[in-house]
C-alpha cells in the first residue's frame, strides 16, 4: 500500500438523523462509499444546515469509525461556499470538486491510487470508468440516480400520510429500469451461451460465497423475481475475481451461427446491468430507507419485485454488509419485503419516461428550407450584430507560453484558430469587465479562456468550471506554471456551482451547455460571452424546452425547431459552400432564439459572427448585458 497523506479536505451536508441515515442522503451515501473502500485519505467535515448540533451525538451514533468534525458553513473554504455539498478541495484551497457524481468517482479514484490492490473498488467505476460520469443534465440515468431518487426518497420519508401511500414516481422509474434488457461490452458472446444453456436446458451454478450467503441465496430464491442463472454466475465471477467455467465459455457451431437478432436478451442483476457498479452504492442507502419506511408503514411491496430482488442481491456483494454494518444500516431480508405474494404483481413496463417521449420524434427526414421560410415570413430572419471590435488581437508573441492554448497539445494551424477565437471572446469580456469582477469561464476545458483572462486581468477573480477531470488538472499545471493567484477550479457539474459572479465566459459549450450558461447568468444578473457548439446535441431536457424565446415557440414546433439544429451542425469546411451558407443560417436562427428568450428576460443581447470567421465552423458569438 502506498504511504498517503491526508492533504483533501471533505466537506458533507448534515440537516438531520432519521433512523440510521444522515440528511441530505447525498451525505449518507459518500458515507457508506468510504465505508465500503475503507477510505481514510480525507479530512472529513459535516456541514450543519442549523446552528444547534451536538458534536458528539453526530460522530458517536452516525459515523462508524470515521472522525468527522464539525464546521458552519460560513468557515468554508471560499470556493467551497460557491458549490453544492459534498464537495472536496485540496489544501490550497485552489481545486474544488463538487457534486455527488464527482465527488464520490474522487473517493474511488483515491483509494485505487492509495492502495492498488482495491482493484474491486476500481472496478466501481464500470467499463470505460465512465459510471456516473455524464453530467445529470444530459443523462436520464445519472439523474436518477444522483438527483430524482434521494430527493424522492427524502420527499416520501416527510410527506404526509396519504401522500406517502403512493410510490414515488422516480422509484416507479427505476423499477422500469431494471426490467429493461441489458447492454454491456461483448454482450454477443454472453447472449450465445444464454442461448446454449436455453437450448440445453442446462442451470449454471452459481458461485459459493460463503455459508451465510449460501444460505441466503436459498432463501432469496424462494422468494425473488427469477433471474437466468448464467447472468448471477457471471456477476458474482468477477465480483470474487473467479474465472467463469469453461463449459459456460464454449458455445457449440450451431448457437455461433444463430443471428445476433435471434439471441436471448439479458437481464439485471445490478442496477446497470450485470457488475456491481457506484450507482448500486448511491441506490442502496436510498432504497434501505424507502423500503424500511415502507415496511413501516404496512406497505405491501410486491409490486416492486425487481427493486425487492436487487436489494437483497447487493447484500451479498462481499464487503457491502460489513460497510452496511459501520453505517448501522440494519438490512431488512427479503422474506419481510414480499409477504403479501398473493396479489398480483403491478406491471411497470408501461411506465411513461416523458423525456424519452418528448425526444423519440428527434429523428427525421427532411430539409430546413420550410422552416426556414416559415420564420421568414413571420419576420424572422438570420442576421448579425455588427462586430464591435474586428481588429482585436492579442500579442501572443509577448505572452508566456503557458497562456498559449497551443502549448504542446495542437498543431500549429489548430493552434492559431484557436488564438484567433480566444482575440474575441478576450475582447468582449475585456470591454465588460472591471476591477474586483468575478469572472467565471464555463466549460472551461483545459482552461484557454479562462487562463488568459486570468492572466490579462489580474485584479479579477477567474473560476474554471469543467466536468472532466484530466482537463481541469492540465489548467492547473498551466496557471502553476504562470504564477496564477487569481484562479479558482472547480470540477463539477454546471448545476453544482451557485456563487455570485459578473461575466459569464464559455467557448464552445456542448449543446443544451449553452443553454445551462445563459441560465446560470441571467439567474446571476451577469452579463455572457458564450460561443455554442454542437447544436445538433440540443433537445428538450427536464430544465430546458424548445424553442427558447415567446417569438419563436408562437411559429416553430418542437420538431421544426430540431430541424433547424440538425442542419446548424453542416458548417464543416469539407461541405460544399451551399450546404455550409444553409448551415450557418440555421445556427445563426438557433441562436437568435436563444437572445430573444435572453431579451425576453431584460438582457441586451448582440449576436455576432467571430472574426475571421475562418477561425472555426462555430463562429458565433453571444454578448449579452442585463439591462
Amino acid at each position: 500500500m502506498k504511504e498517503s497523506v491526508a492533504e483533501e479536505h471533505l466537506y458533507l451536508g448534515f440537516s438531520h438523523q432519521h433512523r440510521d441515515s444522515i440528511f441530505p442522503l447525498h451525505t449518507s451515501i459518500s458515507l457508506f462509499l468510504l465505508s465500503y473502500c475503507d477510505c481514510k485519505l480525507f479530512k472529513i467535515f459535516l456541514v450543519p444546515t442549523g446552528e444547534n448540533v451536538d458534536d458528539g451525538f453526530v460522530t458517536k451514533n452516525l459515523l462508524g469509525d470515521l472522525e468527522v468534525h464539525l464546521i458552519s458553513r460560513c468557515q468554508l473554504p471560499v470556493v467551497v461556499q460557491s458549490c453544492c455539498l459534498p464537495a472536496v478541495v485540496v489544501k490550497d484551497g485552489k481545486f474544488c470538486r463538487a457534486g455527488l457524481s464527482v465527488v464520490l468517482r474522487h473517493i474511488i479514484q483515491k483509494t485505487y491510487e492509495a492502495d492498488p490492490s482495491k482493484k474491486d473498488v476500481l472496478e466501481l467505476l464500470g467499463f470505460k470508468k465512465t459510471c456516473l460520469k455524464a453530467c445529470a443534465e444530459v443523462s436520464q440515468w445519472t439523474r436518477l440516480c444522483e438527483i430524482s431518487i434521494p430527493l424522492a426518497v427524502e420527499g416520501f420519508l416527510t410527506a404526509s400520510p396519504e401522500h406517502c401511500q403512493i410510490v414515488p414516481p422516480d422509484i416507479l422509474q427505476l423499477e422500469r429500469k431494471l426490467g429493461e434488457p441489458v447492454r454491456v461490452h461483448n454482450d454477443d458472446k454472453i447472449r450465445r451461451q444464454k442461448l446454449q444453456e436455453q437450448k440445453a436446458g442446462a442451470k449454471a451454478a452459481v458461485p459459493v460465497l460463503d455459508k451465510e450467503a449460501t444460505e441466503k441465496r436459498k432463501t432469496v430464491e424462494k422468494h425473488e423475481h427469477r433471474l437466468p442463472n448464467l447472468e448471477l454466475s457471471i456477476a458474482f465471477s468477477k465480483l470474487l475475481v473467479q474465472k467463469v467455467p469453461d463449459a459456460v465459455n464454449r458455445v457449440a457451431p450451431h448457437i455461433r451461427r444463430t443471428k445476433t437478432s435471434d439471441l436471448p436478451l439479458l437481464d439485471h442483476v445490478f442496477a446497470e446491468g450485470l457488475y456491481f457498479t457506484l450507482a448500486d452504492i448511491v441506490l442502496l442507502p436510498c432504497i434501505h430507507q424507502f423500503l424500511v419506511f415502507s415496511k413501516e408503514q404496512g406497505k405491501n411491496l410486491v409490486n416492486l419485485p425487481l427493486i425487492s430482488s436487487w436489494y437483497q442481491r447487493v447484500q451479498e456483494v462481499p464487503g457491502v454488509k460489513k460497510a452496511a454494518g459501520k453505517c448501522n444500516m440494519d438490512f431488512l431480508q427479503l422474506p419481510e419485503l414480499m409477504s403479501a405474494s398473493g396479489e398480483q404483481l403491478q406491471d411497470f413496463s408501461s411506465v411513461p419516461d416523458e423525456l424519452e417521449e418528448e425526444n423519440k420524434d428527434s429523428h427525421f427526414i427532411g430539409g430546413p428550407r420550410p422552416t426556414m421560410t416559415k420564420l421568414m415570413e413571420n419576420g424572422v430572419e438570420a442576421k448579425f450584430s455588427p462586430h464591435p471590435w474586428p481588429n482585436c488581437t492579442l500579442d501572443w508573441t509577448n505572452l508566456p507560453s503557458a497562456v498559449s492554448p497551443g502549448e504542446g497539445k495542437m498543431s500549429r494551424d489548430r493552434a492559431l484558430r484557436k488564438q484567433q477565437q480566444l482575440n474575441n471572446l478576450v475582447a468582449a469580456v475585456t470591454k465588460l469587465a472591471k476591477p474586483g469582477d468575478v469572472i467565471v469561464d464555463f466549460c472551461s476545458g483545459g482552461g484557454h479562456v479562462g487562463i488568459v483572462l486570468a492572466h490579462m486581468m489580474p485584479s479579477c477573480q477567474v473560476v474554471l468550471i469543467e466536468n472532466k477531470e484530466l482537463s481541469l488538472i492540465r489548467a492547473k499545471d498551466r496557471s502553476d506554471e504562470l504564477g496564477l493567484n487569481n484562479i479558482w477550479f472547480i470540477q463539477a457539474n454546471l448545476d453544482y456551482f451557485h456563487g455570485n459572479f459578473n461575466i459569464g465566459v464559455a467557448l464552445h459549450a456542448c449543446g443544451v451547455a449553452t443553454d445551462m450558461v445563459i441560465e446560470h447568468c441571467i439567474k446571476a444578473r451577469a452579463a455572457f460571452v458564450i460561443s455554442p457548439c454542437c447544436y445538433g446535441f440540443i433537445q428538450n431536457t427536464v430544465k430546458f424546452k424548445y424553442p427558447r424565446s415567446h417569438q419563436f415557440k408562437e411559429i416553430l414546433s418542437y420538431k421544426e425547431h430540431m430541424i433547424l439544429c440538425r442542419f446548424a451542425d453542416q458548417t464543416a469546411v469539407q461541405l460544399p459552400p451551399e450546404c455550409r451558407l444553409i448551415g450557418k443560417q440555421c445556427m445563426s436562427l438557433v441562436d437568435l432564439d436563444r437572445a430573444r428568450a435572453a431579451e425576453e428576460r431584460n438582457y441586451s443581447v448582440q449576436v455576432i459572427s467571430m472574426e475571421p470567421e475562418s477561425c472555426s465552423p462555430k463562429n458565433n458569438m453571444f454578448v449579452g448585458i442585463p439591462t
